[in-house]
Formats: C-alpha cells, structure tokens, sequence
C-alpha cells in the first residue's frame, strides 16, 4: 500500500524527508514518481498563481512539523524575525538535528511516547521550547529499544548544527547557543507562508 506521507510529497512536488533514509535512497517515491499522484499525474503541467504557492508552502511547514491550521495562524501571528528560530527549535526538530531520529516525523513519535528527556524530565510535547542551556537526551530506560538499534555508530556521521553539542557516547545533546545564526534550510520558503497570513 502506498504511504500517504509519500502521496503528499508527490503532491507537493518535494522532498520533506518523512521517511528517513528511504527519502535518500533510489527507493524514494519522489525520486521513482516524481509526478503528481493519480492516474493523470504526469499530464498535470498547470501554472500555479501567487496564492497557489502561498499555500503549497504553508502546506508543506504543516505536514512537515504535523501543525494544525490553528497552530499555523498563532505561529505566524508572531514577529516574523522569530518564526525561523521557533521552528528550529523545537523538541522535536532538534531531536532529529541531534540524530537521535531519522526524521522529523519519527521525532515528533519519539517525543510523544515518551523516549526523550530535557534536563532530565520526560517531555511529550513535540513544540516544546529548546533553550540555551538545555539538555536533551534519549530516556535510559528507551535506550535498548529497537528504535535505537544503531544510533551510537549512526551518531558518528551526524552532521548537527553550531548551536547544538551531542555526547554521542552518553545519547545527549545540548542547546549551546540561539539558533538565529543558523545557516540550514527547511524545504519550504516561510517568507511565501508569511505573506499568506498577510492578506
């Protein structure tokens, strides 16, 4: 059976890497199907207008961090300069930038069942705030589950950002740093989102 998750990919026309490593190898749906879904998905060569992009986008930030629409209007009714940095920031995004998961859809999972602590505290809100200073780590008690089979040696090839530090050795990360000065790119444009929300 073929994934939604895929489905809305092809539909969105890119990658938002909710997969895992499937989304980095040839066995990619985007990569096999890069047309958009359904029978007549190759054929549909259509110009999308201004608002039509608007709202690609918009849908993107929404599968990619599992935001409601009412999540959207409150993130986006904030100071734009901070939108970036709220998204980076967290729990789940920066479970995944640590390489505890292989996707920020499997680190929104691992946060809501209960597998990850800050500063030593079980957290299960995927939108939870990660500030400087705060230590992020996979619960000792999860540690030997198959979820985590790996993870030391994969940890290795982890390439986090500079505001993050990882102890690979004791499964921990810590938020060394705003993330304003960031250099990494989401796979959407939120400057498209924010002018949604301006209209």
């Amino acid at each position: 059976m073929r994934s939604i998750k895929e489905k809305k990919e092809r539909s969105l026309g890119t990658k938002l890497f909710l997969k895992g490593d499937r989304c980095n190898s040839p066995k990619c749906v985007s990569v096999r199907r890069p047309q958009r879904p359904g029978q007549h998905g190759a054929k549909r060569q259509r110009n999308i207008s201004d608002f039509g992009k608007q709202l690609q986008e918009k849908q993107k930030i929404q599968f990619y961090f599992g935001l409601s629409n009412h999540q959207m209007e409150r993130l986006f009714g904030g100071p734009r300069e901070k939108i970036e940095t709220n998204l980076r920031q967290r729990l789940d995004f920066v479970t995944y930038l640590l390489g505890f998961a292989k996707s920020p859809r499997i680190a929104r999972q691992m946060v809501s069942h209960g597998h990850i602590l800050v500063n030593g505290r079980k957290v299960t809100i995927a939108s939870f705030h990660v500030s400087e200073g705060d230590v992020v780590e996979i619960r000792p008690e999860s540690r030997d589950s198959k979820l985590f089979e790996g993870i030391k040696e994969r940890l290795k090839e982890v390439d986090i950002p500079k505001w993050l530090k990882i102890d690979a050795e004791n499964l921990k990360g810590e938020c060394v740093a705003s993330s304003n000065s960031d250099e990494s790119r989401f796979p959407f444009d939120i400057n498209l989102v924010g002018q949604f929300y301006s209209r």
